[in-house]
């Protein structure tokens, strides 16, 4: 089963230097029926002014990564990590025990756009961690790469949840496949463009919740850049 969220369903909040979307509760941002599923706690979709940003704030026991559509956003930390994350890169924060950390626009005059993603761990109390991969666009052009995993297969980020996230771009007549085993759920996040999911068409933004479904089947393409989320079959997250 498919259960599509539009994208302009999703929750707004605008600060002038900051336009976000909000696909699942976040902030003043409150809807007793997006609470998050699965695991999946959070996914916003940020876009910051030049010389903007997030200042030093705290987590813990959360896996937070970013995924830059365009522009390079910066990050530091309480660990003294200091990276620039740009399209590609995908960023991983394990905020374990507690972390500070702050995330900016890196450019003096163009935006950045980029999602923040919360998965809720399944073990609380390790040690924080920062990891940053980039993976080039020839990995995912027509297929699915995996780019998060429980035990970091194939050069993917770890992340201390029994949950895959696979990362693909799709144009015209490429198609792909993800496979789902019994009893797992996924959601699917269209970041860019385009795509047909099992025939129904969706558009950035657009998510979609998915229940006893063995394959996904991803065709017609124009700009799509998805993300697919494989995890365990629970409604909401259980922090």
């Amino acid at each position: 089963m498919l259960e599509i969220r539009h994208a302009n369903d999703r929750g707004l909040a605008d600060h002038g230097w900051l336009k976000s979307r909000h696909t699942f509760s976040f902030g003043h941002y409150h809807d007793p029926k997006q609470q998050g599923f699965s695991d999946l706690l959070v996914i916003n979709d940020d876009r910051v002014h030049a010389r903007q940003g997030f200042g030093a704030h705290p987590h813990r026991d959360m896996e937070i990564f970013s995924y830059v559509l365009e522009g390079a956003l910066a990050h530091q930390d309480s660990m003294g990590t200091g990276s620039v994350i740009r399209p590609g890169d995908v960023q991983m924060m394990s905020a374990g025990t507690g972390i500070k950390h702050s995330e900016y626009n890196a450019s003096e005059v163009d935006p950045v756009h980029f999602l923040q993603i919360w998965i809720v761990p399944g073990v609380k109390g390790v040690a924080p961690r920062y990891q940053q991969v980039h993976f080039a666009p020839a990995e995912k052009r027509g297929r699915f790469r995996t780019i998060i995993s429980p035990d970091g297969v194939d050069g993917s980020l770890s992340v201390y949840q029994d949950a895959r996230v696979y990362a693909g771009l799709f144009e015209g007549d490429e198609t792909a496949t993800v496979s789902l085993d019994a009893n797992r759920y996924a959601y699917v996040h269209v970041a860019r463009g385009g795509v047909t999911l099992n025939g129904q068409v969706l558009e950035e933004g657009d998510g979609v919740r998915v229940r006893d479904e063995r394959a996904l089947r991803f065709a017609d393409g124009h700009d799509a850049e998805v993300l697919v989320f494989d995890m365990r079959a629970q409604e909401v997250p259980r922090m």
